[in-house]
């Protein structure tokens, strides 16, 4: 890495070591042994922390529900206030 001067900012040159690039099979099997070592990592909830998290999840659709349908609400009496509504 080099500095740049004017500027202070810091740039690669062009003589520095660079990886070299893995066919396309071998990128492909890195990706998935990539995969699984992420799968490893994966804790699985208990029956409890699932009910839960469930319940949080239905809980903040139905509340999202309810401010949706207000604001529906609400915007249809002020179109019908504004323009009136045909006789």
């Amino acid at each position: 890495m080099v500095q740049d001067e004017p500027k202070g900012e810091v740039v690669a040159t062009s003589a520095a070591p660079r990886e070299k690039k893995l066919n396309f099979f071998a990128r492909i099997a890195l990706f998935i042994r990539q995969v699984f070592a992420e799968l490893r990592k994966v804790v699985t909830p208990t029956r409890q922390e699932l009910g839960k998290f469930t319940a949080v999840v239905l809980g903040f659709v139905v509340v999202m529900m309810a401010i949706v349908y207000g604001l529906d609400l609400l915007f249809v009496w002020v179109t019908s206030v504004v323009f009136g509504v045909p006789a």
